[in-house]
């Protein structure tokens, strides 16, 4: 099956650039690109690609308005492209539906690799960027509402809900099978359960809320104890 892909970048250099390397590869299409967060919507609802390669900061539309507005309407994946490893808006951009984000300076083969992980579903973060990622972010959202656990998150299992705490660490089903003494199908299944059960798209979303909720915060500890 070929992937459709949109690339949506205000340089018009960076996004021929990535357009090249991306429609070089046999199993990705790119269908349009965009210079800016308007035209990447109006190409999603045109084209309706697998995934949409998405600037983050970029003039009439930011990338972020943008990614809300995709992620709301269709199921095309939103994989964002940012200068700096702590960009300013990229929590804003998780918290829009995001599945992940990319430096701009990024490996041909990581940015393929990238299109092909997202586009099957998965988010892009791994556990060290996670943990870098959220640690940074949610300290700078502490005058944000909490939803209290035990609203949001009533629906979980007790067991879902350790789950979603350590997703929120990072951890990766084969971490979370081990710290749990579970099998990873028992964990897979949990994770699923957790994306459902909330209406997340991913585990990106997933780490979002438990730091919104409350279940998870900085630093790594939990309220009630320690993860």
């Amino acid at each position: 099956m070929t992937l459709r892909v949109v690339v949506a970048d205000d340089q018009e250099l960076v996004r021929a650039g990535f357009g090249m390397i991306l429609d070089a590869q046999p199993d990705i299409e790119v269908v349009a690109e965009a210079n800016d967060g308007a035209e990447a919507v109006a190409a999603v609802r045109e084209h309706r690609p697998d995934v949409l390669l998405l600037d983050i900061r970029m003039p009439t539309m930011n990338g972020i308005e943008a990614a809300r507005i995709v992620c709301a309407e269709t199921d095309c994946r939103v994989l964002m492209l940012t200068t700096f490893d702590l960009d300013d808006y990229v929590y804003d951009a998780l918290r829009a539906g995001a599945s992940g984000f990319l430096l701009k300076d990024v490996r041909r083969d990581d940015l393929v690799h990238a299109v092909r992980v997202v586009a099957a579903g998965e988010s892009l973060l791994a556990p060290s960027v996670t943990r870098k990622l959220i640690a940074e972010f949610t300290s700078r959202t502490v005058t944000r509402p909490v939803t209290p656990p035990a609203g949001r998150l009533s629906v979980l299992t007790v067991r879902e809900q350790e789950t979603l705490q350590m997703i929120a660490r990072g951890l990766s089903n084969a971490e979370i099978a081990e710290a749990m003494v579970l099998s990873e199908h028992t964990v897979k299944t949990h994770v699923s359960n957790v994306l459902t059960k909330l209406g997340l798209r991913d585990r990106v979303q997933a780490v979002v809320a438990a730091y919104e909720t409350g279940l998870a915060v900085p630093g790594g500890a939990v309220p009630g104890g320690s993860v």
